[in-house]
């Protein structure tokens, strides 16, 4: 080998040991600077809620400020746009709903792939979604929505946080377990769509208890029932959709914490743990209790397969309720 060629070698092995060793380096020293969570609803919608709870006690575990970002828009995807294109360093995450792994098959033209583009980090809570109703609607549990629904069919309009949401896909799978027709009238967030809930806009939405719980203890919303497939321990006495004679209408929502793909395996590490310690915490028990969300239901090292189980299944969904893009 000559001189030149000898020399050249050593100064790419030079570079790339120095690539690598700051790379190390970074993973060793992460966090070493402020965290962004991307949320890609509004402001007071139960995945806001839920993210701001648990990022504070992410704070407390990595020593950083935790910044919550909304972005939303577009049934989620616009704020998991930017996070998918984001660099994958760990310092910019995604805190979205169920609905993430929807999108997949309702925009056809999406930019990233919600399975493929993302790592899923954490289960961050399970949230019940609860029909809430208008108090002067007079509807007084589930059968009479169904009742009221196939008498007037095409008429009844149902709320959603968005196309696409878990909000929506909750109201979708009880419309098609008990094969009524409704018109869906999606919105920008839950908060939006409470309020149109409260003007007797719409007839009823599926809303996260996170959100709903002080309205209906102000009494300007009725619970009608639960959504999930376990009653919640905030609205104990409120049946689910199941017990009030509707099976296969549960849907679980759940709330996740995702990265960019290409996250690695050594901040991930330190990301879950971070956030697995904060869940554990009794401070943050009690605040899920207080929210009326559960304890999350999969261990930080199973989500991943959780979620493409996920996508596979509301992709069945998708595709027996007929749902397309709005």
């Amino acid at each position: 080998m000559s001189p030149f060629r000898k020399l050249m070698t050593a100064m790419v092995s030079a570079a790339a040991f120095g690539a690598t060793a700051s790379s190390g380096f970074a993973e060793e020293s992460y966090p070493s600077k402020p965290i962004k969570i991307v949320v890609p609803f509004t402001a007071g919608s139960a995945t806001d809620i839920i993210a701001r709870a648990v990022g504070e006690g992410m704070r407390k575990e990595l020593g950083q400020p935790i910044i919550v970002e909304n972005k939303p828009g577009a049934g989620g995807t616009l704020g998991a746009a930017q996070v998918a294109a984001a660099p994958a360093d760990g310092y910019i995450l995604l805190v979205h709903s169920a609905g993430h792994v929807a999108n997949a098959y309702l925009y056809p033209s999406l930019r990233y792939d919600p399975v493929k583009d993302f790592k899923p980090l954490a289960m961050l809570a399970s949230v019940p979604n609860v029909m809430v109703v208008n108090p002067q609607s007079g509807l007084k549990d589930a059968k009479a929505v169904v009742q009221k629904a196939k008498a007037e069919p095409g008429k009844l309009l149902y709320a959603s946080a968005g196309n696409g949401s878990a909000t929506h896909m909750n109201a979708e799978k009880f419309r098609v377990a008990t094969g009524i027709d409704a018109v869906h009238v999606p919105y920008r967030g839950t908060p939006e769509a409470m309020t149109d809930v409260i003007a007797g806009q719409v007839q009823w939405f599926f809303a996260p208890i996170t959100s709903a719980l002080p309205m209906i203890k102000d009494r300007k919303m009725v619970a009608l029932a639960v959504g999930s497939p376990h009653r919640a321990a905030a609205l104990p006495d409120i049946p689910t959709t199941v017990e009030a004679g509707f099976p296969g209408s549960d849907y679980d929502f759940w709330i996740g914490l995702f990265a960019p793909s290409k996250l690695p395996a050594p901040v991930a590490e330190r990301i879950r743990k971070a956030t697995d310690a904060a869940l554990k915490s009794e401070a943050m028990k009690t605040r899920l209790l207080a929210l009326g969300a559960d304890y999350p239901s999969v261990e930080p090292a199973r989500f991943e397969a959780f979620v493409r189980n996920e996508s596979a299944e509301v992709g069945k969904l998708v595709t027996s309720a007929k749902i397309t893009q709005n």
